[in-house]
């Protein structure tokens, strides 16, 4: 019987908006456009595998 170990190869990471300085958490391959939720700016862009990220990374956790 062979036993398949399967890694999660996917990230979230901690993010602060640039304007605002709110930190959020995101998913590394977001699917929709994330937006700030307290002023409303674009974090990240999807693009159909990872996401083009507008924020700076803060901490990547697990």
């Amino acid at each position: 019987m062979v036993s398949t170990i399967r890694e999660n190869r996917s990230k979230f990471y901690k993010v602060k908006c640039p304007d605002c300085e709110n930190e959020q958490t995101i998913f590394e391959k977001a699917s929709t456009v994330v937006k700030c939720v307290v002023c409303g700016r674009d974090l990240a862009t999807p693009t159909g595998g990872k996401a083009i990220l507008k924020a700076d990374i803060i901490q990547e956790l697990q």
